[in-house]
């Protein structure tokens, strides 16, 4: 993905350390690698800028795994012969930034998409060191794609989802590009403007540093202040300004 003059200054003129962050990218594109995506097309613009900020990215499509279905953190504890999923979410937790991604269908993030939120669900009631729900800490945001109406529904439930899990959503933390309703080019395809868009290229960009920027913020601080709201002191039954007294 080619950035534009515009995008490349600003990564240019950046005074801030980004190299200790870390981000994951899920496509939950319905085609298996090696077919072009175009939701991949998309999302490279804000893999590239953060790229060009040292920020270490891992793109993956859930398609390209065998994903079993449910709401557990591994499956096959729960009859299913194999489930690569662990192996997915164990980047996921690696990770300071989660980006999902998905193209429209019938108004609709994929199916892939509903699957990929269904396991990252699985893993909600886990805890951190510090007694938060698991997903405390990180940073999450969307980009969508279709030539059918849908973007904005696609982006509140997904980060809707995500911010219910715990993950902290920041300003302008989605983008999209949807071409002419009905049936016509889509994102890559010759003539389609989609790559020329400024509006789609301005929300991906501001998207992407806020990114970035809420990512640095919160790991600098330490994470999200432990105090009303560690699940661990609240089922223990304590006050959350004492210390936790010891229960037999």
């Amino acid at each position: 993905m080619s950035l534009s003059k515009r995008q490349i200054e600003l990564c240019e003129s950046s005074q801030w350390d980004f190299s200790d962050l870390r981000a994951v990218f899920l496509n939950c594109t319905l085609k298996r690698s090696p077919e072009r995506s175009h939701t991949a097309g998309l999302m490279d613009m804000a893999v590239e800028i953060m790229k060009k900020n040292q920020v270490a990215v891992e793109v993956l499509r859930p398609v390209d795994y065998q994903i079993a279905y449910g709401v557990y953190p591994d499956m096959t504890e729960h009859g299913w012969e194999r489930d690569d999923w662990p192996e997915i979410h164990e980047k996921v937790m690696a990770a300071d930034i989660l980006v999902i991604g998905s193209p429209i269908w019938l108004g609709e993030k994929s199916s892939v998409c509903t699957k990929v939120i269904e396991r990252l669900y699985a893993s909600s009631g886990e805890l951190n060191e510090h007694g938060q729900y698991a997903y405390y800490g990180r940073v999450g945001g969307c980009l969508i794609t279709g030539n059918e109406d849908g973007v904005k529904h696609c982006s509140m439930n997904i980060l809707y989802s995500l911010q219910h899990l715990g993950y902290v959503v920041p300003p302008q933390a989605d983008a999209g590009w949807i071409g002419e309703v009905g049936p016509g080019p889509s994102y890559l395809d010759p003539g389609s403007g989609g790559p020329e868009n400024e509006f789609t290229n301005r929300n991906t960009t501001f998207m992407t540093w806020n990114l970035m920027h809420l990512a640095r913020m919160i790991k600098d601080a330490g994470g999200i202040p432990a105090h009303g709201n560690q699940r661990s002191l609240w089922e223990a039954g304590c006050r959350f300004d004492a210390p936790n007294p010891e229960h037999r």
